[in-house]
């Protein structure tokens, strides 16, 4: 093929679909030419591309295939009433819709919690387990606290944010197991445990509960609702109700991953309070006011206004036109 020969012949096709891409608005004529002309430059890409490689012309003419195909098909932009409705509906009704789930969670979580740690506190060969005697003694009265200022506070606030995000990413969307979340709750329930264990065997009870309180308060919950997430996502697959299980399951499913969206907000707030909040050298009163206010404004946020969405008939799911066509179902 003769590469100048091809492009001086079909170079008015192209500079003329150029011309069209750059238009903000198309008759239905130029729409339908558009349409044709993008058909046509893709066919000389093909060309090209097999009889005569030319890494110019091919990356010429990609370009405009790609321009082109951008124009017809679209691209979505995050529109103000997309945010909107997430962050005043859709989040808040799936909170609001697995409350008593979360409620469930949070109360076997501190039976279990403190039940392993009783059970730690008054064993000795459980407490021997966790350590010898010096480091147990070294965990109490230096890691425990230097725990949260060993890294700058920014650092350490990034780093226990995408810890606990991808934990509960992964409670929720590995909930279908129905495994996942419960193992997930349970080492987290034993590892608060012993460690409220070890400090009240060494008569830190006081440090312990005025060092995770601030940021624990709020962080706690969040993998409460997580784990709830998860278990009524695993709920929904062995009771599906009226629906079919495949389609209970994707619409519980989409409104679901919409909490651990959520929850990477109301997590990257923990992280800030444990990071500049927890370490900080201010009266304890004062770290467990700003704690529990978080706790506090999430919890108004999952009642008041999920129950408004909820009521409004806002389930958590996407709109029809973004969740795709589901067939109806008799029932």
């Amino acid at each position: 093929m003769d590469l100048d020969a091809f492009a001086a012949a079909h170079r008015d096709q192209w500079e003329r679909l150029d011309v069209l891409v750059s238009r903000r608005h198309l008759s239905g004529g130029e729409a339908d030419e558009l349409v044709t002309l993008y058909r046509t430059c893709a066919r000389h890409l093909s060309r090209v591309r097999s009889a005569a490689p030319d890494p110019q012309l091919i990356a010429e003419l990609s370009t405009r295939v790609a321009t082109a195909r951008g124009r017809l098909t679209g691209t979505r932009e995050v529109r103000t009433h997309a945010v909107r409705r997430f962050v005043l509906q859709a989040l808040p009704a799936a909170l609001y819709r697995i409350r008593w789930w979360t409620c469930g969670v949070m109360v076997a979580e501190i039976a279990l919690a403190l039940v392993v740690g009783m059970w730690t506190l008054h064993s000795p060969e459980a407490m021997a387990a966790l350590g010898s005697p010096e480091e147990l003694d070294k965990y109490a009265h230096e890691a425990f606290e230097s725990y949260y200022s060993t890294y700058s506070a920014p650092d350490f606030a990034a780093q226990v944010w995408t810890n606990n995000a991808r934990i509960a990413a992964i409670c929720v969307a590995g909930g279908v197991t129905g495994i996942l979340p419960l193992y997930l709750l349970y080492s987290n329930a034993m590892a608060l445990g012993q460690a409220g264990a070890i400090m009240t065997d060494h008569d830190m009870l006081g440090v312990f509960l005025s060092l995770i309180s601030p940021h624990g308060l709020l962080e706690l919950t969040c993998i409460f609702i997580a784990g709830a997430a998860g278990l009524k996502l695993f709920w929904t697959l062995l009771v599906p109700g009226p629906r079919s299980r495949s389609t209970a399951l994707a619409a519980e499913g989409r409104a679901l991953i919409t909490v651990a969206v959520g929850l990477t907000a109301a997590l990257a707030l923990a992280g800030f309070i444990e990071a500049f909040v927890t370490p900080a050298p201010i009266a304890w009163p004062v770290k467990i006011t700003i704690g529990t206010g978080a706790l506090a404004l999430l919890w108004a946020y999952t009642l008041v206004l999920g129950r408004s969405a909820v009521a409004a008939g806002v389930t958590g799911d996407l709109e029809e036109k973004e969740a795709g066509y589901v067939q109806p179902e008799a029932g």
